[in-house]
């Protein structure tokens, strides 16, 4: 009789299924690998080792419960059985039971204090919970028996950019990490995130490059480079990058976001608009994008969807504060002040959460001592060839030297125009903020002893409110750039007059105003005008009447534009003259003239010119017609200083109360209207009766030398005197309150 055959050569023993299982288990195939590995089980059911290798099984197809369960029943067998306890704590922390799985990794370590990779889970288990002092720590233990671990050296440089003020250490162990790993695609990612925060831009660049290089299919590699290079306004670049990383994740939400915004810096607004649909295929609630969108369609004229949109997001301020919606979007749609002051709330507030960390890091502190001469810091993104730059460049060389320093603090581009010259020569220094990161600038701000920081940008583009946010000076000051409150606890006053705010409106904002006697805008006396050519060569009819306006055209709204229409078909021989900012604008504005019965030919565009020929322009037309409900600003003031009559509505709100403020510091309060009717009705009179409108434009004339408006030596003076009292304020430890000059 042959002798039975041993457990070991039976295909079917215990032994053999759990080998079996192993190997499949190393292959990939975790779900043959289970049954396997049951059967094995069933075979030896005491058998700790093949539980454990069950429960890893189980692990790779993602049965976690099952997992636990095996990894469970294997240390009831084994308490000691150090795999089964590991294996489990691993489980325990992907179901997010942080403290069992530390029990569990704790008595591993107390066990074998030497054990690396429990240190290291450790590590990570209390950066999970926040613990980042003692994960760096625990990481540190961990090196000290494996220092030439470079996963080791990634993750903590992990846990030191997640502790405050530990950016160089973060740094630091990301370079050893890749020295003893230089093909380690993961840590030069990380590395450029930490370098582009750090606001190092080239470097953040090479070490993109890098993980692309050594994984090009990783879409995030490209679009974090596509970051940077937007940060650098190298739009073409960005473009390229943020396009190539989606290709390679279609539903990679920021990419789509980021690359909408380039296009819209570009002038792409219909590649624009699609990157913004595009983000709300993948996020139909996403409010920002939606904001986004239908600003791209305010500029291009495309009315199509504006009811619908502008209720959206007024529904979304109210309902969704923690949307990150944002509150320049309001001022060119119809909306109340109550509906932007809380807007601008909830956004003041997200600015404010995302750099409460270097906040209380750097806990900012102000000595309160007389001083007899103030420093003034300008904060802002347009010291180039803006509006803004232009209406402040005299107040700037006015200023009294004897009692204020003056900084301007740049994170613009360098445009290398004149006026960039200009200015660079009017302030007593000039400092380039923008290569440095929020809580860099605002530590420069802090340290240069600022005493008054007026931020000149706002919410308008390439804004840093996170800087204001991080309170670098101790009295700070919304002015001149954004039309409207900022609704943050970090900005104490507003530069308004009483025509922007009368009686009644300042509730509407959260800072204490700072009311001018005349208008709340500065001007510059020092524009030069070019000789203005004949209409024609404008190409502009001869003896027509000629309506214009030069407004950006996502002011233009559905309601004002039929108002010009009617317009135009009232008065025979006249033609409106409007900017022509894209293609799309053009084509559009002409198919809306269509539609309601006028030829496209009475509409003529121009392009846009330099600040001197664009001023010579404005002298061909008859009359200027403002938008509503944001007004023409800057524009405004262009017209009036060459002799141009504006024609305003003006209503509730910040934005659409400049024109009014520059008319009545003119001395032509006659045309302010308060009903788009009015404004109907007015515009038709001055043009039926030229001598009417010649009178103004003589008044105009007269005014311009004598008036408020175009003073800015009073201007700067009243401006110095409400520093000063802001001081005044400040050192007698007071809440800033309202100021009249």
């Amino acid at each position: 009789m042959a002798a039975p055959a041993s457990e070991s050569a039976d295909s079917g023993s215990a032994s053999a299924r759990h080998q079996r299982g192993l190997e499949l288990l190393r292959g990939n195939q975790a779900a043959l690998a289970i049954v396997e590995l049951e059967q094995a089980v069933r075979l030896e059911p005491a058998n700790a080792e093949y539980l454990n290798h069950l429960g890893s099984a189980r692990k790779a197809t993602g049965d976690l419960e099952g997992a636990m369960t095996s990894y469970r029943r294997a240390l009831e067998l084994a308490p000691e059985h150090k795999p089964a306890r590991y294996n489990l704590g691993l489980v325990l922390l992907d179901l997010g039971r942080l403290d069992e799985a530390e029990a569990h990794f704790r008595r591993i370590h107390e066990a074998d204090p030497r054990d690396a990779e429990v240190r290291f889970q450790l590590a990570l288990l209390l950066g999970a919970r926040a613990q980042f002092a003692e994960s760096v720590q625990m990481f540190r233990s961990a090196l000290e028996l494996t220092p030439d671990d470079p996963y080791l050296w990634y993750h903590l440089g992990i846990a030191y950019r997640d502790l405050p003020g530990q950016v160089a250490a973060s740094i630091e162990c990301l370079g050893k990490s890749i020295a003893l790993k230089p093909d380690f695609s993961d840590a030069h990612l990380l590395l450029g995130d930490i370098l582009q925060e750090a606001g190092r831009l080239d470097e953040a660049m090479e070490h993109y490059r890098s993980a692309i290089r050594l994984a090009p299919d990783n879409a995030r590699a490209h679009g974090n480079l596509g970051d940077a290079l937007l940060r650098q306004h190298r739009l073409a670049e960005a473009m390229e990058a943020y396009s190539r990383a989606i290709q390679l994740a279609p539903d990679l939400v920021y990419a789509h976001f980021n690359l909408g915004a380039v296009y819209g810096l570009t002038g792409a607004h219909d590649q624009a608009m699609r990157c913004y649909e595009a983000v709300l295929r993948l996020r139909p609630g996403d409010a920002s994008a939606r904001g986004l969108l239908l600003f791209e369609m305010q500029r291009v004229c495309d009315w199509s969807r504006f009811e619908e949109l502008c209720a959206l997001q007024l529904q979304s301020v109210r309902g969704q504060p923690e949307m990150e919606i944002h509150p320049f979007g309001l001022l060119s749609i119809p909306s109340t002040p109550a509906q932007q002051l809380e807007c601008a709330r909830n956004y003041a507030a997200i600015r404010e959460r995302a750099v409460a960390r270097d906040r209380e890091r750097l806990r900012f502190r102000f000595e309160r001592q007389a001083k007899s001469r103030l420093r003034i810091g300008y904060l802002s993104a347009d010291f180039r060839d803006h509006p803004g730059a232009h209406l402040i460049a005299e107040l700037i060389e006015l200023h009294d030297r004897a009692r204020f320093e003056i900084t301007a603090y740049s994170y613009g581009p360098d445009d290398r125009s004149p006026i960039r010259a200009r200015l660079s020569r009017a302030f007593d220094r000039f400092v380039d903020v923008a290569p440095l990161p929020h809580a860099d600038a605002a530590a420069r701000i802090h340290g240069d002893g600022v005493d008054i920081l007026l931020d000149l940008t706002g919410y308008t583009a390439y804004s840093r409110t996170e800087i204001l946010a991080l309170r670098p000076a101790p009295i700070q000051v919304n002015f001149l750039g954004y039309p409207g409150t900022m609704g943050a606890d970090f900005v104490d006053y507003i530069v308004t007059d009483r025509f922007i705010t009368p009686p009644g409106h300042m509730k509407y904002f959260s800072e204490a105003p700072v009311t001018m006697p005349g208008s709340y805008q500065v001007n510059d006396r020092k524009r030069g005008v070019a000789d203005t050519p004949a209409r024609r060569e404008l190409g502009l009819p001869d003896g027509a009447f000629v309506f214009c306006c030069f407004n950006q055209t996502a002011k233009i709204l559905p309601l004002v534009f039929s108002t010009w229409v009617r317009l135009l078909k009232a008065i025979p021989d006249s033609v409106l003259w409007l900017i022509d900012s894209s293609p799309w604008a053009t084509q559009n504005l002409r198919r809306e003239a269509l539609k309601l019965g006028i030829g496209p030919e009475r509409l003529i565009f121009s392009r846009k010119c330099p600040l001197d020929q664009f001023l010579a322009r404005l002298r061909a037309a008859d009359l200027f017609l403002d938008t509503f409900p944001y007004n023409a600003h800057t524009t405004a003031s262009d017209a009036l200083w060459v002799g141009l009559p504006v024609l305003t509505c003006a209503g509730d709100t910040f934005a659409s109360r400049v024109a009014g403020s520059l008319l009545t510091a003119i001395g032509l309060p006659e045309l302010i209207t308060h009903s788009m009717d009015e404004y109907e009705e007015l515009a038709l009179r001055l043009a039926r009766r030229p001598q009417e409108l010649t009178a103004l434009r003589e008044k105009l004339s007269r005014n311009r030398s004598t008036a408020p408006l175009f003073d800015t030596p009073a201007y700067a003076r009243n401006l110095e005197a409400a520093f000063l009292k802001m001081w005044e304020i400040h050192l007698a430890g007071a809440r800033p309150s309202a100021l009249q000059l």
